[in-house]
């Protein structure tokens, strides 16, 4: 049974839970970020998002410790995404890492596609699609409290002052950062294929398959335009330095 009286999954099943639980547990890392609690609270006193949130770090060492999967499956689904990943909770004298569970749960949350993980990252795909296509991320428009409710009041601040910006900043870069900050084919390319490598890309289908395929569409019109192979990373990182000389 989980610890919260508001618990909002007791209708699944125990066994998806479990699943889920020793996902988690069979990460290479598992081993590295959790030895055992002494309950001490350090890691919950050093931890900024604990000042602003009903969130604790502490928790999350106790209950996967217990392997209570009840409420385990709240954290994975709710809490964990007030975590800042800032780690601060490292300083724990057990050596346990808190945010190094958490960072394990949102990977395995965002592997399955979960629904709460989708709600949760859903501001970030424009930044990702950003990041990808420009090699850059926020343009000045896109700081608004819908966007980034995570940020706080600041966020706020900033739209409510998006005049100002706007006379500070040249309307060309506006709602757009590429004229702001010209990066290189190259750059794209390889930033590109890094997240294709090592698995990211996927983790963006399962989350938002929209934007994955806008990216592939971007990058691959790229590539045509370069004549590179998409199976070739070696040739393409060959390609770019030659055609720089």
């Amino acid at each position: 049974m989980s610890i919260y009286r508001d618990a909002k999954y007791a209708d699944v099943a125990p066994a998806e839970k479990l699943r889920l639980f020793n996902e988690v547990k069979a990460d290479f890392r598992w081993h590295h970020v959790l030895y055992g609690c002494y309950e001490c609270g350090i890691c919950t006193a050093s931890c900024p998002s604990a000042r602003f949130y009903d969130f604790s770090p502490r928790v999350f060492a106790q209950i996967m410790a217990r392997e209570d999967i009840d409420s385990f499956y709240e954290l994975l689904n709710d809490v964990m995404w007030s975590c800042s990943q800032c780690f601060s909770c490292t300083r724990c004298p057990r050596h346990n890492s808190p945010g190094g569970i958490i960072t394990i749960m949102r990977e395995v949350a965002v592997n399955n596609g979960l629904d709460s993980a989708k709600e949760a990252l859903k501001a970030y795909s424009r930044i990702i699609y950003k990041v990808m296509s420009t090699g850059t991320q926020v343009a000045p428009d896109m700081l608004q409290p819908d966007f980034f409710p995570d940020w706080g009041p600041d966020v706020k601040r900033v739209s409510e002052n998006l005049d100002v910006w706007r006379r500070a900043i040249p309307p060309d870069t506006l709602h757009t950062t590429e004229l702001a900050w010209d990066v290189s084919d190259k750059t794209r390319l390889q930033l590109y294929m890094i997240f294709k490598l090592t698995g990211n890309l996927e983790m963006i289908e399962n989350i938002d398959e929209g934007i994955y395929m806008i990216l592939e569409e971007v990058m691959e019109s790229l590539m045509d335009e370069k004549d590179l192979d998409i199976d070739d990373f070696e040739n393409i990182l060959e390609g770019e330095e030659e055609a720089e000389h």
